[in-house]
């Protein structure tokens, strides 16, 4: 099956979608799904959809939901600090439910995956002149490679990383984490966050690009050089 990219937004939501054609449609439908849940809940209870503190989950949250609350207690950050990996997730699991072998969700760079061949997951980062990317090995299992970073993009972070990524199989936890990761390094403290994050349970591996330094922590795929393409980048083309 032939490969497609595509790229779509819905209000705050820019998501780049790789995947066979005909499980494009599939994904777009998970993502709005899964913003309809996200959107019910902030309307139910506004706090939810604000707070950079940890949040319980209900009874009757949504599975989208609930799996960021899940994750922002696991990562000591708001729920919303896990909003994009969550979409992503969901939708990579109903194009594998629909019988995806490679499938790639691309949320405002918060990744979600699942793939037969080997995937480079380009970084937004500058490393002597060139790019940086991880090097990802076939899975059947969804995988999340989730960043955040204090000089691009629009997300809030209270940290000095250019990015700081997480790896883990769990999507949620991985934006979570990648969250906080980013809130808590600086040029003066990067090795102890890394560690902290690293022993969260659910947490493959992570690193951090800051001060011109690269640092990593637990299993972290093969780094590999490459040629940057702002074009491939998953930001917001259309403004709102």
């Amino acid at each position: 099956m032939t490969i497609v990219r595509h790229h779509f937004e819905v209000e705050q939501t820019a998501v780049t979608v790789l995947a066979g054609s005909g499980y494009i449609k599939i994904a777009k439908d998970a993502i709005f799904d899964a913003r309809s849940q996200i959107i019910s809940k902030i309307s139910a209870d506004p706090f939810f959809g604000t707070t950079y503190e940890p949040y319980t989950p209900s009874p009757n949250d949504e599975c989208v939901v609930k799996r960021m609350c899940i994750a922002s207690l696991a990562a000591s950050v708001g729920p919303m600090a896990a909003v994009a990996g969550a979409i992503a997730e969901y939708a990579v699991e109903r194009m594998v439910s629909a019988g995806a072998e490679y499938a790639v969700v691309d949320n405002g760079g918060d990744i979600a995956l699942v793939s037969d061949r080997i995937v480079n997951i380009g970084m937004y980062v500058n490393v002597n002149g060139k790019g940086l990317s991880l090097k990802i090995m076939p899975t059947a299992r969804i995988l999340g490679i989730c960043s955040s970073s204090a000089s691009v993009g629009p997300s809030v972070s209270f940290g000095g990383s250019d990015i700081s990524t997480v790896i883990s199989n769990d999507v949620s936890l991985a934006d979570a984490c990648a969250t906080a990761l980013g809130n808590a390094v600086n040029a003066d403290n990067i090795k102890e966050p890394l560690e902290h994050t690293c022993g969260i349970d659910g947490v493959i591996g992570c690193l951090s690009y800051c001060n011109g330094m690269l640092s990593v922590c637990g299993d972290v795929p093969e780094m590999v050089t490459c040629e940057t393409d702002d074009l491939v980048i998953t930001k917001m083309l259309f403004p709102k």
